[in-house]
Parts: structure tokens; sequence; C-alpha cells
């Protein structure tokens, strides 16, 4: 990884509200919990709504008072969908579901890390950029276990509770990553795929200065894979990005940092060293990794 490619403040999408979110769309908000993004699809007082990624460990009681302000004291999620399992976005998951009964969503790439059965690769510090890439090594990576809850995506590409929504297979940051995105507005969360800070930096991830940027590089797993899905999303042409990480970028300046993104990713996102940039891992046991091929498997899940 070699510079940035910087996005002015005026790309910002995103816009603060009276109950303490940033939205996007009258039907899209977030706010960040620290590091990471948690995003609320649905219109307030019309509808179902769903919960999208589940913040750091510790943060459920932030998550509800903003569900609560946005939606109304007492009005659950219909679902809560993950776009992958890693701590930063499952953190509160468990505290979450003992208040919320819902079904979680999830690819079934991702199901290992969420039903007890595997952990993620260790996390890769070498890959440098800043504190937080050299403090990777301590973040949990063992999985959770929320089979009761856990669901699988329909293989349709359709989102459950959301009409005109659909997810899109991106993996590399994890071998089942999935975004999503709607046609009408050509608004598109990438979750990990695409983000708009340098997270590896632990100053740049708490000045959100947005620069265009591939998936976080410490807990990528496949490079590969994660440039082919930066490729992808490029041919949607959003015109909206809200990223895990990183505010909501939008417009004609957004899309050509997101095609250089492309073009040039390996100056702008693959590290020059690093123990999978040549080799893609995924973890059976817990702590043995081994290449996968992620289609294959996908078909056979």
């Amino acid at each position: 990884m070699n510079d940035h490619i910087p996005l002015g403040h005026d790309a910002r999408a995103d816009v603060p509200t009276e109950e303490g979110v940033r939205e996007v769309a009258p039907d899209v908000a977030y706010i960040r919990t620290a590091i990471v993004n948690v995003v609320f699809l649905g219109a307030p007082g019309i509808g179902p709504w769903v919960l999208v990624d589940a913040g750091l460990p510790g943060t459920g009681g932030l998550i509800v008072r903003a569900a609560e302000r946005r939606f109304g004291e007492g009005v659950a999620p219909s679902a809560i969908l993950l776009t992958h399992g890693h701590f930063d976005h499952v953190g509160a998951l468990e505290a979450l579901l003992e208040q919320w009964q819902v079904p979680v969503y999830a690819h079934p790439l991702e199901r290992p890390y969420l039903d007890g059965r595997a952990a993620y690769p260790p996390p890769d510090p070498s890959v440098g950029g800043g504190l937080i890439a050299s403090l990777s090594r301590f973040f949990p990576r063992m999985p959770i276990d929320i089979r009761p809850h856990l669901q699988r995506l329909p293989a349709s590409g359709d989102i459950p509770f959301l009409d005109g929504w659909r997810w899109l297979h991106t993996p590399g940051h994890t071998p089942g990553h999935v975004s999503l995105w709607r046609d009408t507005d050509r608004l598109l969360l990438a979750a990990d795929a695409v983000i708009t800070t340098r997270q590896e930096s632990a100053y740049a991830a708490l000045t959100q200065e947005p620069q265009m940027h591939g998936p976080p590089a410490y807990f990528t797993q496949d490079w590969k894979a994660a440039q082919a899905s930066v490729v992808e999303l490029v041919a949607l042409k959003p015109e909206v990005i809200l990223p895990g990480h990183g505010h909501a970028m939008r417009g004609e300046q957004m899309r050509d940092a997101l095609q250089r993104l492309a073009d040039e990713f390996e100056q702008y996102a693959l590290p020059s060293h690093g123990k999978y940039v040549e080799t893609p891992a995924r973890v059976d046991d817990g702590s043995a990794y081994e290449p996968v091929d992620a289609h294959e498997e996908e078909a056979t899940a």
C-alpha cells in the first residue's frame, strides 16, 4: 500500500439528524461505534426496519438507544443482517439478541464463524500502516454461536423485509463478505469491501479524514478476491457509498476515486508484504488455515 486517494469533504453524503444518527436517505441512516458503522435500513414509522451489523463489543446500549430514537421505543428490527463476522461487526450481537429475538441473516460462507465451528485466520500486523494494524494481533477472532437465530441470505439475492435491496457476494476481506445495493438511487452499502478511511491507522480511524481505501488490510484473507470485488462494485457506478468504516460519500468525485482504486489496486490497496498477499487463508479448526475456493464451497453450502 502506498499513498492514498483523497476525497474532499464536499463529497460527504451524510447529514446529522435530531435522533443522533447520520442520515444518507430518508430510510438509510447510520451511527459510528468508535471505529465501525452500524446501519439502520427502513423509514421511521413506515413498515419494517433492518439492522446491518452490530458494532464493537459493549456498544449494544448505544445501538438500542439510537434505534429507539429513530423508530420508537420497543420497536425491534425485523431482522439483523451481517455483512461478515469480524469482531467489530458482531461485537454487540449477542447482547442485542437478548433484547431483540429476531433472525440474523448472513452468507453461508460466514456460517462457521457464527455457529461456533471455526475462528478467522490470525490477523496480519505485518501489513503496516499504523497503530490499529500493529495491535490487530490482539483482536478477537474466535467464533460466536448464534445458531438459534442464524439464517442464510436467500440465494435469489433478495433481502428479507427490504423491498428494492439486494445483497452482493463481495469476498476477499472474508469468504462470505456481502455488500448491499439498491438500484433506485444507486446506493451501495459496501461494508469492508471498500472503505473511506485508512483503517490501519488509529489517527485516521478517529479523525475520519475521507479517502478511498481498500478493505482493512490486517484482516483481509484473500487479496485476489478482494480486488475482484472492488472491480465488481465499480461496475455498479454507485451514486452513494456507505462503508463499514468512514463517512458515506457521493457523486462524481467518489466514483472517480473508486475507479482509481480498482485500476491501481496494487498501489493503493495491496500490501507490499504480508502472510496472505500471495496465499489466501481460511481457518478450519480455529488454529490451522489453508487456501479455499470460495466459489466451490458456496456452491455446496
